[in-house]
């Protein structure tokens, strides 16, 4: 045992080493920027844990009061204090901070539109709000929500019928749909809370309960079928939500992209012509003098059954060998050793046709069950030679590599996630590999130019799309005409773009993340200012953020507290 007057001296020594706990010393030390933007994430993150159901009033005060609150602390710190590193988490947080207010005030202003057509979501709220708060519920009253939500649904389903809801925007009325189901899946569980275990709630909710939830079920499928106009199990017709170009500057701004949508569109038929041309030679080459009659040769050009698995795995070693011996970056060897594989889903084929990436590639491929001709669609989309373009952008250099350092390397970025680091980086390696020969011949250039030709294609369509210039059959059609697709992957990739739950700008993000990344390159490897290797490891370690504020890093870029975007650097790879 020690004495007190040790202690004391020992306590003096660790507060002036920095080894306790600030509690301990004198003066609190001030949050550095990556304590705060630790502290927003779990904060974020609390608020969408303990406040489920979007559109209650709790979770819409609890997430403002949270944004607000990391607004005021910015706005507390001293920007000319700050290092490079520091200066870059701080415009990042405050970029994502506004990003998110912007966003959540436009998203409550829809469902408050949305909720015209939900008349019985009040008194479901209400109901819902006593298992939000944990209270002990008064069953007299929950019975009383349930009866009033009940005969609410059951006029809402009059009145669709008599018409009254035929100017209804159809896509309002896609937004009540999921806003309906989500609050049937909140009441089933704030029942299933109750019941049996509260004596009181069960005498009085039972009977309201069982007599409720058809005819709200009833409601959600009348708006579904009636007034978005999608038939009963319809997995076909795709709809979605365009924001708009309002919405889309919006998010171009967020990402730190200095270019208008129409302007995108033109960056895109540029590179476009680009693959047009090379795509021609690669045809000419293989002795079409057609295109696509070129790339029908390539799509036959498939493994048999059971043989794609193997065939991936060579087609992975066969990237890895090509960039250690070119010496482009830095590959760990758990890295190369620690992904996995996965055979997707002949469901799951309707939304992703093509591989998906990260710490496991999963697998295109057709299945027993499939028709004929879904399999032969499928073989042919997922040929060898497209192959060779999807494996390296899906494991190393691509997605699995990116999985593996993140969170090795400024893991506290995560939150800062943006399909232009994510796809973008991927996009250029394809990009990158292909001027450094690494496709064998004319057949794999045409594999890895339908890719290309396909991210100009997603810049165009996706735009377009939330530009409300295109619907998505025309999307579709342009995905077959345009760039070569099968019918049928062509529609399961304008699925996933319009209902796959991703951003607006993700399928743009691929080709013209990519260009940026190629614009850094060509200044500052083919300028001689780094080497590929430097280069290449030096993106990975900041973690996904915009591309904007790599490059930032890279060239020690004088950064302001009020820093707006201005890179044109579509301009920089001509």
């Amino acid at each position: 045992m020690i004495s007190l007057r040790t202690f004391a001296l020992l306590l003096l020594v660790a507060v002036s080493l920095g080894t306790v706990p600030s509690t301990f010393a004198d003066e609190p030390t001030s949050p550095t920027m990556r304590q705060m933007i630790e502290e927003f994430t779990a904060d974020r993150d609390n608020v969408r844990h303990r406040y489920r159901v979007r559109l209650s009033p709790r979770r819409r005060s609890a997430m403002q009061q949270v944004l607000t609150d990391t607004q005021k602390k910015l706005q507390c710190v001293d920007f000319d204090s700050l290092t490079q590193d520091q200066r870059m988490d701080y415009l990042l947080l405050k970029n994502l901070v506004r990003h998110d207010l912007a966003e959540w005030q436009r998203e409550i202003a829809r469902d408050d539109q949305a909720l015209a057509i939900l008349p019985f979501a009040k008194p479901l709220l209400d109901c819902i709000d006593y298992r939000e708060q944990m209270q002990r519920i008064d069953g007299r009253k929950a019975a009383e929500f349930m009866f009033e939500a009940q005969s609410l649904a059951k006029t809402l389903i009059d009145q669709i019928g008599e018409d009254k809801f035929k100017d209804f925007d159809p896509l309002l009325a896609l937004r009540a749909v999921d806003r309906g189901e989500e609050l049937l899946r909140s009441i089933r569980e704030a029942h299933d809370f109750y019941s049996g275990y509260d004596p009181e709630y069960s005498w009085w909710c039972k009977t309201p309960y069982q007599e409720m939830r058809p005819v709200l079920e009833e409601a959600v499928k009348t708006i579904r079928t009636k007034v978005v106009g999608l038939k009963e199990g319809d997995k076909d017709t795709i709809i979605g939500e365009p924001i708009g170009e309002a919405a889309l500057l919006e998010e171009l701004a967020f990402e730190m992209i200095p270019y208008s949508p129409d302007e995108l569109v033109e960056i895109a038929n540029r590179e476009f012509a680009w693959c047009d041309a090379e795509m021609e030679k690669a045809a000419k080459e293989l002795g079409f003098d057609d295109w696509r009659d070129a790339q029908n040769f390539v799509k036959d050009q498939h493994v048999a059954p059971g043989e794609q698995p193997e065939m991936i795995r060579q087609l992975a070693w066969e990237a890895i060998r090509f960039l250690e011996s070119h010496d482009l970056i830095t590959i760990p060897d758990l890295c190369k050793t620690s992904w996995r594989m996965d055979m997707m889903s002949p469901e799951r084929q309707r939304v992703n046709p093509y591989f998906l990436g990260g710490p496991t590639i999963i697998v295109s491929f057709p299945t027993d069950e499939m028709s004929h001709a879904d399999k032969l669609m499928s073989m042919r989309g997922n040929n060898v030679h497209f192959a060779r373009a999807t494996v390296h952008h899906e494991l190393i250099p691509g997605h699995h590599m990116q999985f593996y350092m993140r969170p090795r390397h400024a893991p506290y970025r995560d939150i800062f996630n943006t399909p232009f680091w994510v796809e973008g980086w991927a996009l250029y390696w394809e990009m990158l590999l292909y001027d450094l020969d690494f496709p064998h011949d004319a057949k794999d250039r045409v594999g890895m130019l339908f890719w290309r030709k396909h991210r100009c294609a997603r810049i165009i369509f996706s735009l377009n799309y939330h530009l409300g210039k295109m619907t998505p059959d025309e999307c579709v059609d342009f995905l077959v005409d345009r760039v070569g697709h099968e019918r049928n992957n062509a529609a399961a990739e304008v699925r996933r773009s319009v209902m796959g739950g991703y951003g607006p700008l993700y399928q743009a993000a691929y080709m013209l993340g990519g260009l940026q990344i190629r614009a850094m390159h060509k200044d500052l490897v083919q300028g001689g200012k780094m080497t590929n290797r430097h280069f290449h490891d030096t993106i990975l370690q900041q973690n996904s953020i915009p591309i904007e504020m790599i490059r930032a890093k890279l060239t020690n870029q004088d950064l302001t507290s009020d820093f707006q975007s201005q890179w044109r650097f579509a301009d920089e790879t001509e």
